[in-house]
C-alpha cells in the first residue's frame, strides 16, 4: 500500500506507470493522471472525472495531489503580481508574474531563502529554509491566475536553482516533455551564480537557456559581493561555458546588478568587454533595488545608459532591464517573505 500523502505532482510518466502497477490500477491510469495533472491542471482528485469513484477515493486516501492555492496575492501599479505560497515547516516563498505587452513571464522560486548570500539580494539575507520539491516548484506555476497565459518561465526567484539540481531537473522534465506541460525549453531560463556540479548537469541534461549572475568581472570583488559564488572561479566558470555552442537556439545571458560606486566604473566596463566579447551572449544591466540590511545605492540612470552604450558599441549585446513591481517588493533581488511577521 502507498505511503500516505505522498504528492503525485512532480512525478514523471515512468513513475506513474510504476505506481499504477503497484496499486493494481488499470494500466491506462498512468496517462490519465499525467493528463489531469499536467494538461488540465486540476487541483483535486475529485476533478478527475474519467477515473472511477472507487479509484478517486483510493487516491484521496493514500496520496496528496501536491497542489495548494497561494496564501496571498499582491498587485503592483505596473501590473506585476506577487504570489505567496506555503513552503517547508511554516515557511513561505514568493513568485512574481511580470506582464509585458503580449508576454507573461513567471519568476519562479526554487528554495526557501538562499545559501549563496549575495550581499545585494534580500533573499540571501533571510534564514535558510531548505530546498523546494519539484511539486512545490510546479505548484507555483500551476496555481497562479495567469497559468494558461504564461509565455516564459525564469528560475530567478528565491534561491539558487543549481543548488537544488535534482528537483530543478525533475521540474524541467515535467515542463518540457510531451506527457507533461510540453513547453519549449526555449521559453525557460535558469539563473545561477555558477554551482559547478549543478551547472555541469544542467548543461548536459537540459536545453533551457542559462543566465549567469555575474555582477563584477573581477574575481576578488565577486567573492566579496557573492561569498559563496557556487565554489566556481570566474576562470573555471568561463571554461565550462565555452564547452557549449551558444550560437544556436540555446542562449546565454549575464545578469549584472549595478551598484553605485561599486561595480559601475569604466574599469569594470572595459573588463566586461574583454571577457564577454568572445562569447555570444546578452548582458542584462539591472539597477540595484534597495532593501533593509544592505548599504548599497542605486546608480543614476545615465550611468546605466553609459555602460550599455559602451558595451553595445564594443560588440557585447547589452540591455537595461526595467524595474518592475518595486512598490510590492517584487523587483529583482527583493523577494524575501515577510508573511509570518505580517501575520
Amino acid at each position: 500500500m502507498a505511503q500516505e500523502n505522498l504528492p503525485l505532482l512532480g512525478r514523471n510518466y515512468a513513475e506513474f506507470q510504476a505506481l499504477v502497477a503497484t496499486e493494481h490500477y488499470p494500466r491506462f491510469t498512468a496517462k490519465q493522471l499525467c493528463d489531469w495533472l499536467y494538461k488540465k491542471h486540476v487541483a483535486t482528485f475529485d476533478a478527475m472525472t474519467n477515473l472511477s469513484k472507487t479509484l478517486r477515493a483510493d487516491l484521496n486516501e493514500n496520496y496528496a495531489l501536491g497542489r495548494s492555492a497561494p496564501l496571498e496575492v499582491r498587485t503592483s501599479r505596473d501590473g506585476t503580481r506577487k504570489y505567496l505560497f506555503a513552503a517547508n515547516e511554516g515557511r513561505t516563498v514568493e513568485t512574481a508574474m511580470i506582464p509585458d505587452a503580449d508576454r507573461r513571464t513567471l519568476c519562479v522560486s526554487s528554495q526557501v531563502g538562499c545559501r549563496m548570500h549575495c550581499q545585494f539580494c534580500a533573499t540571501g539575507q533571510q534564514p535558510w529554509g531548505g530546498n523546494l520539491s519539484a511539486a512545490q516548484i510546479l505548484n507555483q506555476i500551476l496555481s497562479v491566475d495567469e497559468c494558461d497565459e504564461l509565455s516564459n518561465l525564469v528560475f530567478m526567484g528565491m534561491g539558487e536553482p543549481l543548488d537544488n539540481t535534482d528537483e530543478l531537473l525533475r521540474t524541467l522534465q515535467v515542463l518540457t516533455t510531451e506527457w507533461g506541460l510540453a513547453m519549449s525549453p526555449r521559453r525557460i531560463t535558469v539563473s545561477t551564480v555558477g554551482v559547478r556540479k549543478g551547472l555541469e548537469r544542467f548543461l548536459k541534461e537540459s536545453e533551457a537557456h542559462l543566465a549567469v549572475s555575474l555582477h563584477t568581472p573581477f574575481e576578488d570583488e565577486r567573492r566579496e559581493l557573492m561569498p559563496a559564488s557556487g565554489g566556481l572561479s570566474l576562470k573555471d566558470l568561463f571554461a565550462l561555458l565555452r564547452t557549449v555552442n551558444w550560437r544556436g537556439q540555446r542562449k546565454l545571458s549575464f545578469e549584472y546588478v549595478v551598484l553605485a560606486g561599486v561595480n559601475d566604473s569604466a574599469r569594470h566596463v572595459e573588463e566586461l568587454i574583454r571577457i564577454l566579447r568572445p562569447i555570444p551572449c546578452l548582458v542584462n544591466l539591472i539597477s540595484y533595488h534597495p532593501h533593509d540590511g544592505a548599504e548599497f545605492s542605486r546608480p543614476k540612470d545615465m550611468v546605466l545608459v553609459r555602460m550599455r552604450d559602451r558595451l553595445n558599441n564594443s560588440g557585447v549585446h547589452t540591455t537595461i532591464r526595467a524595474s518592475r513591481g518595486m512598490d510590492i517588493d517584487a523587483a529583482c533581488g527583493l523577494l524575501s517573505t515577510t508573511y509570518a511577521q505580517r501575520s
